[in-house]
């Protein structure tokens, strides 16, 4: 079956509300393990239903925001889902205070993420939940909508990109001047929509006896066995020793390019014969991504070839496509699927291995174990982005197949792109640690604080001629920021993991491969800091690993002779 023949239907609330409602009962009157065991792969089954349906959804209506049909289902689970959220909370109050809960053969992650549900819900916070949703679609498809003239061609953010990366130096500027002017004159409606965000965040946060929003968004985001503290600390670190050898990088940069000083229109443009770009049309890369996997391993060919057979993709850039990529799947049918907007920079061979690395851990993870509650066959964030980082650097050896001339330039780059990332990552999650712990900030307020902090990770970040940008408006097109608070921070805990990873591989350690895939089969069965255990990697909040990791990375930058790429 192929992904376009997969079935969609609503599922009528009041359907959900009899059906979940007669489930649980029979969950509450379950009084032995097996009994107990049986109606809960029932309610499991249910559950991954309608999640099935409502990622369904919402991977149709990203690939067309003006399609009227999806449109006006996506409207009704924006509605919905919060009103669901009540019976999931009823179900993991009976689970937690089952007497045999020790006996089940359930993982303890999934207890641990059921104290969350229950700490982070109340029916009181329906409505606030409902607008949640309905801020976070409006940004969306404001994003989706843009329609930027430039150079007699019309473009969306995604495709306006590639221009933004033009060899000729005018060009450049042009075409971050016309990006980022869909800003600017969108900046009051960026401005109401956060803001709204921000203050119904606060509310909800409120209504549920915690200080702020800080909290409630670590029980939100599952941060199971780390904390604002060791994050603080983390922050730290990264300062002390990321942000002086990315400073280095863009040194090298600047010499590379020729010039006094790097602009705003310079910073994404690496070398002076212009980035690294894939060679070929979607379908090669694809085809490529194929034979990659293929010789990797048996279980990332048998993978790729079910993505590619099953067409669980859309990878192409189009009008009225939302912005961005991500990985999802759907339970009823234990595949996963691949969104993406391809615009022909290096950025879409790092979906096929970002992305890809995403969907093979669900893959594995639903191969290894098909019964396993939903809540667990993804680990909390932070792990997930393990794999799919991972991916990119175990990829490495085969990326002449993509790149041809440019692979030198595309291994270095992706090398300094992997460190530079980090103090951006750090960035966005500081941002937000202030952003909550003062909800009364004006617009201008938040983005003086965006950018005073760009100056402190980035210092790089020169926005001279880009009104926008050096007011703090940057973080519009950072989508984590409105639709998922406090995520963004899981990419660079990931990094750092993902850079031991290439280490050893670099290493020719050869219990590299096994220990990903056995990351990759656990799925979220254990949490964040044990899953590095088992895969024997450091802790990032442990003092000194990002050491470590830079100075190897250093070593690995210095062997390649950038000035003549």
């Amino acid at each position: 079956m192929k992904f376009s023949e997969f079935t969609y239907e609503r599922i009528p609330y009041e359907q959900v509300e009899k059906e979940y409602s007669a489930l649980l009962e029979e969950l509450k009157q379950a009084n032995n393990p097996e009994t107990f065991n049986k109606v809960f792969d029932k309610i499991s089954d249910y559950r991954g239903h309608i999640m099935t349906m409502m990622s369904l959804c919402s991977v149709r209506h990203t690939i067309d925001t003006s399609d009227a049909f999806y449109k006006g289902e996506q409207d009704y689970w924006d509605e919905t889902s919060p009103r669901i959220q009540v019976f999931e909370n009823e179900f993991s109050k009976i689970c937690l205070a089952c007497p045999f809960k020790d006996e089940l053969a359930v993982p303890k992650t999934f207890f641990m993420l059921a104290e969350n549900a229950v700490k982070t819900f109340d029916e009181s916070i329906i409505e606030e939940l409902q607008q949640e949703n309905k801020l976070t679609s409006e940004y969306s498809k404001l994003k989706a909508s843009a329609k930027i003239e430039f150079d007699g061609e019309t473009y969306n953010l995604a495709s306006i990109a590639t221009k933004t990366l033009s060899k000729d130096r005018d060009t450049r500027k042009r075409a971050l001047e016309a990006a980022t002017q869909y800003y600017a004159d969108n900046a009051p409606e960026f401005d109401r929509i956060y803001d709204e965000l921000v203050k119904v965040r606060h509310t909800m946060a409120k209504k549920l006896g915690y200080e702020n929003f800080i909290e409630l968004g670590y029980l939100r985001m599952n941060r199971l066995d780390y904390n604002a503290d060791m994050v603080a600390n983390y922050r730290k670190q990264v300062l002390e020793d990321v942000t002086p050898i990315c400073s280095e990088i863009y040194e090298r940069q600047r010499v590379r390019l020729g010039l006094d000083k790097l602009t705003a229109y310079d910073i994404n443009y690496e070398f002076e014969s212009g980035n690294p770009t894939p060679k070929g049309t979607s379908q090669d890369l694809v085809n490529a991504a194929r034979k990659m996997y293929r010789e990797m391993s048996k279980e990332t060919g048998d993978f790729f070839d079910m993505m590619c057979d099953m067409e669980l993709f859309d990878l192409e850039t189009k009008p009225n496509k939302d912005m961005g990529g991500y990985c999802t799947d759907f339970y009823d049918y234990k595949v996963p699927f691949i969104f993406s907007n391809f615009n022909g920079t290096s950025g879409d061979v790092d979906v096929l291995t970002h992305e890809a690395g995403h969907a093979f851990q669900s893959y594995l993870t639903n191969k290894t174990n098909p019964h396993l509650v939903p809540d667990c066959s993804f680990p909390t964030m932070e792990s997930c982005e393990i794999h799919s980082m991972s991916m990119e650097f175990f990829a490495h050896p085969w990326m002449e197949s993509f790149f041809k001339e440019d692979t030198e330039k595309y291994i270095y780059s992706h090398i300094a792109g992997a460190l530079t990332f980090i103090p951006y990552g750090i960035l966005v999650d500081h941002f937000q640690h202030e952003v909550y712990a003062n909800p009364d900030m004006t617009p201008q307020q938040r983005k003086e604080t965006f950018r005073r902090l760009e100056k402190m990770y980035i210092p790089e970040r020169d926005y001279e001629g880009f009104p926008i940008l050096e007011e703090g408006g940057f973080f519009y097109k950072q989508g984590h920021i409105f639709a998922s608070p406090f995520y963004y921070i899981d990419y660079t805990l990931a990094q750092v993991c993902a850079l031991q990873f290439f280490t050893r591989m670099l290493e020719q350690d050869e219990t590299t491969w096994n220990d990903y895939i056995e990351l990759c089969k656990l799925g979220g069965t254990k949490p964040f800091l044990q899953l590095l255990e088992s895969s024997h990697l450091k802790s990032p909040f442990t003092d000194g690993c990002l050491k470590n990791i830079v100075s190897n990375m250093r070593n690995e930058l210095n062997k390649i002779d950038d000035t003549k790429l």
